[in-house]
This record gives C-alpha cells, sequence and structure tokens, in this order.
C-alpha cells in the first residue's frame, strides 16, 4: 500500500489540526454556538473516534474537518497548511486529493461495477485508465473483493458495497479519512469485519482517520476517543 511520506528531515505534524476553532449557527435574535476555542490533532495512522450524542456537532466537526464549511474563528490545517481563508477552488482541490469520505449509505453509482465506481475518482484527479483499473484492483483485493470487481452494487452484500465505499474513499490516496457512522447501516456482525477491513487500510496506508459512530465497541477498538461537550473537544476516557 503507498503512503504519502514526509520529506527527509522534516519534523512530523499531525495530518489534522483543529487550533482554537469556533463555528455558530444564526437562531433568532442570537447565535448557536457549536464549537467554542476547539482543539483537535490527529496523526498519520491514528485512528480517532468521535462519539457525542446527537446534536452535540459530530456533523458540523466532520464538516469543517472536510473542509465543506469554514470555521467562524480559529483555524484548520491538514498537513500543516492553514485552510480557513483558502479560495474555494483550492480547498475543492484539497478534499479530492487529499481526504477520503465515508459515509453510513455507501452512495455507489448503481450502473458502474466494483471496480469502475474505484476507478472514478481516480480518472477525475488525473491518472491514466490503466493506473486508476490497477490501484483499483490492489484496493479492492486488499478488501477482500478480487472476485467481485466485475459486479454491480446491487450484486453485492451490504458489506461488501462498504468495503467498495472504502476502497473508493482512499483511492487517491488521502491524508486524512473522514467517516460518518461507516458501519451504523451493518448488522453486527458484518459491522465488525467491515471495521477490522477498515483499521487494516489504515494501518497499512499510514492515513489518519477520524469516524464518527454510536457504537462503543468500535469505538473502543481505536486508539483514541473524543467528544464534543459544551463545545469544546474533550477525550474520552
Amino acid at each position: 500500500m503507498t503512503t504519502k511520506a514526509e520529506a527527509p528531515g522534516a519534523q512530523p505534524v499531525p495530518a489534522l489540526f483543529l487550533a482554537k476553532v469556533e463555528r455558530r449557527y444564526p437562531q433568532g435574535t442570537g447565535a448557536l454556538e457549536i464549537l467554542r476555542q476547539a482543539d483537535l490533532a490527529i496523526w498519520p495512522g491514528e485512528l480517532v473516534a468521535l462519539v457525542a450524542p446527537s446534536g452535540a456537532g459530530k456533523s458540523t466537526l466532520l464538516h469543517l474537518a472536510g473542509l465543506l464549511e469554514r470555521p467562524d474563528g480559529g483555524e484548520i490545517y491538514l498537513g500543516g497548511t492553514p485552510t480557513a481563508a483558502m479560495a474555494d477552488a483550492e480547498r475543492t482541490r484539497l478534499r479530492r486529493e487529499e481526504m477520503g469520505f465515508v459515509y453510513q449509505f455507501h452512495h455507489l453509482l448503481p450502473e458502474f461495477s466494483a471496480l469502475e465506481n474505484v476507478v472514478m475518482p481516480q480518472l477525475i484527479r488525473g491518472l491514466s485508465n490503466r493506473e486508476a483499473k490497477a490501484r483499483a484492483t490492489e484496493l479492492l483485493s486488499f478488501l477482500g473483493l478480487k472476485d467481485r470487481l466485475v459486479h454491480r452494487p446491487a450484486e453485492l452484500s451490504g458489506g461488501e458495497q462498504q468495503r467498495v465505499a472504502i476502497a473508493r474513499a482512499v483511492a487517491n490516496g488521502p491524508r486524512l479519512l473522514l467517516a460518518d457512522e461507516p458501519t451504523g447501516n451493518l448488522d453486527p456482525h458484518t459491522a465488525a469485519h467491515v471495521f477490522g477491513i477498515l483499521v487494516a487500510l489504515v494501518r497499512a496506508s499510514g492515513l489518519a482517520a477520524l469516524i464518527a459512530t454510536h457504537n462503543m465497541d468500535l469505538a473502543a477498538r481505536m486508539d483514541r476517543r473524543v467528544t464534543i461537550r459544551d463545545g469544546l473537544i474533550e477525550e474520552v476516557a
């Protein structure tokens, strides 16, 4: 599995670093404060579970980390690069090339095969069809889908579909993986299996992962657990 390596002699930096981040939304005559002076660092090769009750701000945090929203204060660094003031085009490029996203529902393109679904984002980035197919085949084989390459989503089980979605998310060799309840639509046995494969992929590729989940058994298998309390990001023992 290929990784994004630091330059020789370079000091390691977090894959994702939120520094004193603030986010609020207008509400009536005031504002609803979701994050206030929130800090978070996630390092390459690290899996961090985001566990918090509904309404605490998990989606907001994932949107900020994924550069889908801008903070009202503070800074968000991706690989040491500040992003808050970036132009929209540059933020879009970073999402395409430096980040991978996995959701509860796989959102695969139904008319394309598993292989084609993983090839697609690589073609958009500019890889040749030959390179993209080779990379997609490697990823899907690593995820246990070597014999399912030509199958369309409707011909795959729920767990297989989610593994294709994971392969698609990391196809461009991202620095950061953001996942929102990636096993929430699966039965417990399949969820544990898919999560185990996701962990193996993160370890093998050296990317960083922030995974929102309500499944405390899966959260306990990650390196750290964080929550959002009173607008702050806190470690969970």
